[in-house]
């Protein structure tokens, strides 16, 4: 079995938390440098598809989350990836960004602190007592919860496998994606605590089998942008929408 964790590529979000404010968390897009990483992404995995041996050649199948910024992920792939490469394209709201509650538009803490001082200082307290994977933000989700949803996912993708060789992609968030990870190679709390999201479009691939045991390993780290790109491809994909940064004053 073959499993590659795709993050979304660059959104408006990522760029500029004002984004959250103005689209809602669910509906922010992918910038077009965005939809280019995923793009390239796509083309990662069609390159080691294709070296694959022909006789275990099987087709790729896709999940991803309802979000707009992982469906543009979603069809950058498709559009790099051979027709005949593709299976089923299924979307799955189990796969969908963590729900930070009444922070969903305020990622700066002092700012939280600031607009929801007792829920803040709540959840700060859950924070030192029971650690980050199981405080749950104010009307929010702990990561304990998405692991324990994206537990749920996978029992369909490991029914699916049973029959034959799988090889499939999922197009989820830096939050679900680990806890993908977590939950498939048995990795302990304190991996998840120690470890970090990977980056916009960067792929993780999980492969093995599960008698022999699977191993994993970064497959692709996506470009990011180089002095003097800075302002290139910010505007959001599909769209002549743009963030302007907070001046002075």
């Amino acid at each position: 079995m073959r499993l590659f964790l795709v993050r979304h590529g660059e959104s408006l979000g990522n760029i500029n938390e004002r984004a959250y404010r103005q689209f809602g968390d669910h509906n922010v897009p992918l910038t077009q440098w965005g939809y280019r990483q995923a793009a390239e992404a796509g083309g990662v995995i069609a390159s080691y598809l294709k070296a694959l041996p022909s006789s275990g050649f099987q087709k790729l199948h896709i999940w991803y989350s309802p979000f707009l910024r992982t469906r543009q992920s979603k069809d950058a792939l498709l559009e790099a990836l051979p027709e005949n490469f593709v299976g089923d394209v299924r979307e799955d709201y189990l796969l969908r960004e963590q729900d930070f509650g009444l922070f969903t538009e305020i990622y700066d803490h002092a700012e939280q602190k600031q607009k929801f001082p007792e829920e803040f200082e709540k959840w700060a307290r859950l924070r030192s007592n029971s650690g980050k994977f199981y405080a749950r933000p104010p009307d929010g989700e702990s990561r304990a919860d998405v692991a324990q949803r994206v537990r749920l996912f996978l029992q369909t993708v490991m029914r699916d496998a049973e029959s034959s060789d799988h090889n499939v992609a999922i197009v989820g968030h830096g939050v679900t994606n680990r806890a993908v990870e977590m939950n498939f190679l048995h990795r302990p709390v304190e991996w998840f605590e120690r470890s970090d999201n990977p980056g916009n479009a960067d792929i993780t691939l999980i492969e093995g089998t599960r008698s022999q045991g699977y191993e994993t390993i970064l497959l692709h780290q996506a470009a990011d942008r180089q002095p003097g790109q800075e302002g290139q491809l910010r505007n959001a994909y599909g769209a002549d929408v743009t963030i302007t940064p907070k001046t002075g004053g």
